[in-house]
């Protein structure tokens, strides 16, 4: 029996490669003769660097940078390599392949670099009592791109799951040279957080890094949000990232403020459009302020680590995350996985940490729950990798019995 292990990571707990590992562990020690092929996935959010590199053969690259409340931190991005599995997507797999063919891709002269803004701007680098999304900022993410383009990248991914703002992308935008002005025509506070957005007055992108004017900028979303409205990027996103009900009333207002700001000034309507919510704005931020590119983070990322063609063949397909509920069909790695798999007439079931009564279970033929009765969240999150072996081998025995 083949199975193809293909989660994503289970955010605030354990890698994708942990959990795949222990989910592998469950399915040995009852069938010994089954055959695992790990694939570690990612949508956008944790784990997507680390997932194109290995699939491309590619390298890691370490940039100072600062977090979300602006302490001075390091952060890492990746130069990919050429692809070693599937091709990737357009114009990308035509460029990592030409990379392949001139021998290029070695750290310096990488075309295509993945940055992570949840390495630079993550809801992980701010404890919990000090998250507060009208101060938090992506600023270092703009950092980060930044170093990714002066390291040689004339095409940048950028992962943007994962994130602790809400601040339209405008911290980025700031740190990649664009201009802020407030109503009283004082520029804006550096490092703009959401609770900025409402002093907002105008946008001036005239001093975009040139680099950052000319390369391609795809971004990698893990959800289809857009910027405003009650599934928006404050509405939904907002209480995650340690806003109250007033304070998502003042991210809303402020996000609609830098929405009116941008159609006007920069002549480009985010407000609505699929992904723009995601990271808190972010997405609707880059396509405004740099011209990118919005796709989903786990198709890319599937096509990257060769996912159809690692399911040709196989018998059954097993995913998971650390919350599986009604956001789940909206862009994340199960849910593409599951879309694969049904492809390729696969089976798959879902290991979750734990799973909301919202969750899409007619998306797979089993879903399991690390939490339970007897195990609370808190309970599976310091110690997942026990309870996931033990899922895995009931999942296991419940597959072959059925």
């Amino acid at each position: 029996m083949k199975v193809v292990i293909a989660p994503d990571t289970f955010k605030e707990s354990i890698s994708a490669g942990k959990v795949a590992a222990a989910i592998a562990e469950g399915l040995v020690e009852v069938c010994g003769s089954v055959q695992v092929d790990l694939c570690p996935m990612a949508d956008g959010g944790n784990g997507t660097v680390e997932a194109m590199v290995a699939a491309t053969g590619g390298s890691f690259v370490t940039a100072d940078v600062i977090d979300p409340l602006g302490s001075s931190i390091r952060a890492r991005f990746g130069l990919l390599g050429a692809p070693v599995q599937d091709s990737l997507p357009g114009e990308l797999g035509l460029l990592a392949a030409e990379m392949q063919a001139e021998g290029e891709g070695t750290p310096g002269q990488g075309h295509v670099a993945v940055v992570e803004m949840a390495a630079a701007s993550g809801l992980q680098l701010v404890r919990p009592e000090d998250r507060d999304p009208r101060v938090t900022t992506t600023f270092g993410t703009g950092l980060l791109i930044m170093a990714a383009l002066d390291a040689g990248a004339a095409e940048v991914i950028v992962a943007i799951g994962g994130s602790a703002t809400v601040d339209g992308g405008c911290g980025a935008a700031q740190a990649l040279g664009v201009s802020f002005i407030c109503e009283d025509a004082q520029t804006c506070i550096c490092g703009m957080g959401g609770g900025a957005l409402s002093t907002l007055g105008s946008i001036d992108t005239s001093d975009l890094y040139a680099l950052a004017r000319e390369a391609r900028i795809r971004v990698a979303c893990d959800v289809t949000n857009p910027l405003l409205g009650p599934n928006g990027a404050a509405a939904v996103y907002g209480p995650q990232k340690g806003a109250t009900a007033e304070m998502v009333d003042q991210l809303e207002s402020g996000l609609t403020r830098l929405a009116d700001i941008v159609k006007r000034d920069i002549g480009v309507d985010v407000s609505s459009i699929p992904g723009g919510g995601a990271a808190g704005g972010l997405g609707a931020g880059l396509v405004a302020f740099t011209g990118a590119t919005l796709e989903s983070g786990a198709e890319l990322v599937a096509s990257a680590v060769g996912l159809k063609r690692r399911l040709a063949g196989a018998d059954l397909c097993i995913t998971g995350e650390g919350s599986f509920d009604a956001q789940s069909a909206s862009g994340k790695t199960v849910s593409a996985v599951a879309k694969y798999a049904a492809e390729a007439g696969v089976p798959v079931i879902c290991i979750a940490g734990q799973v909301s009564d919202d969750a899409p279970r007619n998306m797979f033929s089993d879903v399991c729950s690390l939490v339970s009765e007897e195990i609370t969240a808190s309970a599976a999150m310091r110690n997942p990798e026990p309870l996931l072996k033990a899922r895995a081998g009931e999942a296991i025995r419940a597959f072959i019995s059925a």
